[in-house]
């Protein structure tokens, strides 16, 4: 038996045994989004219908997270000879998370002051509808370092895994692998069997992500349909810069990274182009959560460095949210003629600093920080955030991809500086050598 690999030979006909092209999952992740483009654009009301196809796409990969990240966590921390690991990986992650969120604020801030997408808009603020964005500033004022704190502790070891909160399943995994690791040798036959289990709960990831295709459609036809291709046109200087800052400091800033690293971040996007399509389609980067975790893992990064960074970046890494957030507060400004001292803006990016942790794990964290930061920052009118209401849809989808690659290079860069890294399995993975968790299933045929 053998197991037929993706090879295309010079005359760009793949070999016979190879799996057909549209049977990887990419491929149909792209094609799905593309139709759903189609039928959101020439058919609005039917685009609009299709939005249980993508949330309940996304609820199917939500249902799977909390028992990944826990099985993971905990099997990767027992397996650890030395608890003083834990804190030296958790130590680091955080140092490099403080280091390049901050630097994502300074960068939107810059590109902000430089490119000025909001000037010559003279909004006077007082026409605006606040009431459009009512219900994101509520949810800011409970989100402040205390409840984030606060909402980090579960009711019961249980409920953890029951909730929506990643920030409470990362606690109880914690505390229960560090358990399991002082039992030591009595506690192996648990050890065994949350390894034996994780083999299933991976498993059940690759059946759920055969419907990402599904989800795809749907969500892109949704957004298309409620939203309009037209809806760009007004906001399109806003929406390019952002893109293009995005772009410039996963480009740059993270690529210097992946260089020092040792590892080429076009290389590793190609490695998560999958992942990145259902981000894309989604506009959710936990669609892809279960899957980076896996392929993070397939591309040589201790499974203890991959159960504590990529969970913890998902709500401390987030690198697209804060290019947003300074540019779009910025935009806001500069729209309705608030003319901001860089005392002011200095002071602005500091609360972006606090708030952007403070709101980790609120749904519509994007906005709700930007709520959140505008709330505290006077200067700045609140109801100028309803300018961008409209096409904030759309900037999440930037959003999401750019915290999606933040966290993949964080999870390689800690594995590298913490000696967690086989740079042997990186390569190989990275030149295609290693088999997508999303492929299809592959093709088996009998040896003559």
């Amino acid at each position: 038996m053998y197991v037929a690999a993706i090879i295309i030979d010079e005359t760009g006909r793949a070999p016979a045994g190879a799996t057909p092209l549209y049977r990887h999952l990419y491929v149909q992740v792209l094609a799905a989004i593309l139709l759903g483009v189609i039928i959101g654009h020439l058919w609005p009301a039917t685009g609009e219908a299709l939005r249980p196809l993508g949330d309940g796409f996304i609820k199917l990969v939500k249902m799977i997270i909390a028992p990944v990240i826990f099985i993971t966590l905990v099997t990767g921390i027992a397996g650890m000879t030395e608890l003083r690991s834990v804190g030296r990986v958790a130590g680091k992650a955080f140092a490099y998370f403080l280091f390049f969120s901050t630097l994502a604020l300074i960068v939107g801030l810059i590109v902000a002051n430089t490119v000025q997408p909001g000037a010559g808009m003279n909004i006077d603020p007082a026409t605006l509808d606040a009431g459009a964005v009512t219900g994101y500033v509520e949810k800011a004022k409970h989100s402040g370092l205390v409840d984030f704190v606060m909402s980090a502790i579960p009711t019961t070891l249980v409920s953890a895994l029951t909730g929506d909160s990643l920030l409470q399943v990362l606690l109880v995994s914690i505390l229960f692998g560090i358990s399991l690791s002082m039992v030591g040798e009595p506690a192996a036959p648990v050890r065994d069997l949350f390894e034996r289990v994780g083999l299933v709960i991976f498993r059940l990831v690759a059946i759920l992500m055969r419907a990402a295709p599904v989800g795809a459609f749907g969500a892109m036809a949704f957004t298309i349909g409620k939203y309009g291709v037209g809806s760009l046109a007004n906001l399109a200087g806003l929406l390019a810069t952002f893109y293009l800052t995005s772009a410039i400091f996963v480009v740059v800033v993270l690529g210097i990274a992946a260089r020092l690293a040792g590892f080429s971040i076009f290389k590793l996007i190609r490695y998560l182009r999958a992942e990145l399509l259902l981000v894309l389609g989604t506009s959710s980067s936990e669609s892809a959560l279960p899957s980076l975790m896996e392929k993070m893992e397939r591309a040589g990064c201790a499974k203890s460095v991959v159960g504590l960074v990529v969970p913890t970046g998902y709500s401390f890494n987030l690198d697209g949210t804060n290019i947003y957030m300074t540019l779009a507060a910025l935009f806001i400004a500069q729209a309705c003629n608030v003319d901001l001292s860089l005392g002011q803006q200095v002071a602005l990016l500091l609360v972006a600093m606090i708030s952007s942790k403070g709101a980790a794990g609120v749904t519509g964290a994007g906005f709700v920080t930007l709520a959140a930061t505008l709330s505290i920052v006077p200067s700045v009118p609140v109801a100028g955030m309803a300018l961008i209401l409209g096409i904030d849809r759309f900037m999440s989808e930037c959003r999401s991809l750019t915290n999606f690659i933040g966290n993949a290079v964080a999870t390689v860069v800690v594995a590298r500086w913490d000696n967690a890294l086989d740079r042997d399995r990186l390569r190989l993975a990275l030149d295609g050598g290693a088999p997508s968790p999303l492929a299809a299933p592959p093709v088996e045929q009998d040896m003559d």
